[in-house]
């Protein structure tokens, strides 16, 4: 039984547990010296371990999504502007709902992570039980209200008047249809969180890969009317997003429901709620999920303003947005590492492990980035060629991406740093940054670009970048100043008695 219950081990695992005194959890970061038998190469093969299969899976998920835009802006004509016009207007209030959900399972993965340190097995089930009640009941709900509020969000989100209706109605209804596979879409958010609270990537990846293809498969076929499907156009690629999504919670089911997993969900417990863990769950997550609320509403008010310059702004923006997604997925994959392995060094009380896994993950990260900047100045009109070839939309757009490519190591440690303090429980810090930066920074700063001066799409690139800078100085110096050190024994001692 212990073999099929295996889990990947990592340099932590073979540490004995730690108690830390007061004094050690007081004070600014301070990197430790490599215990003995640890090395940094060890520490480099951990953070690789988790964030590789992380990366591809949300590189392969994020490709999926540009595969929808290039293939609904590659529809001849005017129809193609048009059409990645309306996916833009539907982008962002779908993201609204669906982000509010990923960042609620934040304590999922953190208590899950915190019990794998503890070798805590049947606690690290009942957190995730705990996480996929909460996932299936908000969703609903989420569920329910987008639909019954998608034409007014969309109709917001075109501003000022400047999008045809024929656009708003598009947008509308691809809105619709992506609604109609938020639950399962939700429920496989919390699966995947819980396998990477015990390190597993690789599972994720696979359902995931799985989705995708079938997804890109399907656009071909209901946007453009392949072996006898009706030509559907934006729809068609909605449909396609929608069914992948089903295809991967299937997936992600069977493998949740198997019980010779480390972690597995076991229907016979039923549905009735552990309040202990469930308080702690919302103590951790809630925050997220206000933070990625407050994110998404200071995106849809940008968003708004830019959509008041016309079609063909909005959609370079749009591109360029969706370039800039693919972009956080290097700092993202580092951030899941950093927060499971702070999770589980926190969960054994090795807080200078935490400090070292940190560390390892921001060094790897940056340089990732590093590179990653580099590959958009030198193949920037390429990389917008792919989306659409209208002149105004390439020329603009690949001045906007060497802005994006010098903002890349910044980008990527703040989402490093960011996911440390959530592995550490550290959640209502990072939604008080993103409320200030994201609300005021970014449409604040924007306002005066694109309105009174009059910079246009220039402008409201400039007010993104500087909420980007402003967040990173932030958080850094959050996560260097240590408070959440002792936050996170508070926090996770309430779970333990839970």
């Amino acid at each position: 039984m212990a073999g099929q219950m295996k889990t990947i081990q990592t340099a932590l695992d073979a540490l004995s547990a730690g108690t830390p005194d007061a004094s050690a959890l007081r004070g600014r970061v301070k990197l430790p010296p490599l215990p003995e038998g640890v090395t940094r190469r060890m520490l480099t093969r951990d953070v690789v371990v988790i964030s590789l299969p992380s990366l591809v899976e949300l590189v392969l998920t994020q490709l999926t999504s540009i595969a929808d835009q290039i293939m609904v802006g590659q529809l001849p004509g005017e129809a193609g502007v048009a059409g990645l016009a309306a996916v833009g207007l539907a982008v962002q209030p779908k993201f609204l709902l669906m982000t509010a959900l990923m960042a609620l399972n934040v304590g999922t993965t953190a208590l899950v992570a915190r019990f794998r340190g503890q070798q805590n097995r049947e606690k690290a089930n009942q957190a995730f039980r705990m996480g996929l009640i909460l996932s299936l009941l908000i969703s609903l709900f989420f569920m329910g209200a987008g639909l019954l509020s998608s034409g007014a969000m969309v109709r917001f989100m075109s501003g000022t008047g400047a999008m045809t209706a024929s656009t708003v109605a598009l947008g509308t209804r691809y809105l619709d249809i992506q609604l109609y596979g938020f639950l399962p879409l939700c429920l496989t958010f919390t699966i995947t969180a819980a396998l990477r609270g015990i390190g597993e990537s690789r599972l994720p990846l696979f359902y995931n890969t799985v989705a995708n293809v079938v997804n890109i498969v399907l656009n071909w076929v209901m946007i453009y009317g392949r072996l006898g499907c009706p030509a559907l156009g934006v729809e068609g690629a909605a449909w396609a997003t929608v069914i992948g999504q089903l295809v991967a919670f299937g997936i992600a089911l069977v493998i949740a429901l198997d019980r010779r997993r480390y972690i597995h969900f076991d229907p016979s417990r039923g549905l009735r709620p552990d309040r202990g863990l469930l308080e702690n769950l919302l103590t951790v997550g809630v925050p997220s999920m206000v933070e990625q609320l407050l994110l998404r509403i200071g995106i849809i008010i940008y968003s708004r303003s830019v959509a008041g310059l016309g079609d063909t702004d909005f959609a370079t923006h749009q591109v360029c947005m969706s370039i800039q997604a693919l972009s956080f997925l290097m700092g993202q994959a580092f951030a899941n590492a950093s927060t499971t392995l702070m999770g589980q060094s926190i969960g054994k009380g090795r807080y200078d492990m935490a400090a070292l896994y940190v560390r390892q993950s921001r060094t790897l990260g940056i340089l990732a980035s590093l590179v990653l900047g580099a590959l958009l100045i030198l193949f920037n009109r390429d990389i917008i060629s792919l989306y659409n070839g209208t002149p105004a939309v390439v020329d603009t757009g690949a001045q906007i991406l060497i802005l994006l490519a010098a903002s890349q190591p910044f980008q990527a440690d703040q989402f490093i740093a960011s996911g440390a303090l959530r592995g550490a429980g550290d959640t209502r810090f990072t939604a008080a940054a993103i409320a200030f930066t994201v609300l005021l920074v970014r449409n604040g700063l924007g306002q005066l670009t694109i309105h009174v001066l009059g910079w246009g799409l220039w402008g409201a690139w400039i007010a993104l970048i500087a909420d980007q800078l402003v967040r990173t100085v932030l958080v850094a110096a959050r996560y260097a100043g240590g408070r959440w050190k002792v936050g996170a024994a508070k926090r996770f001692a309430k779970a333990d008695a839970a």
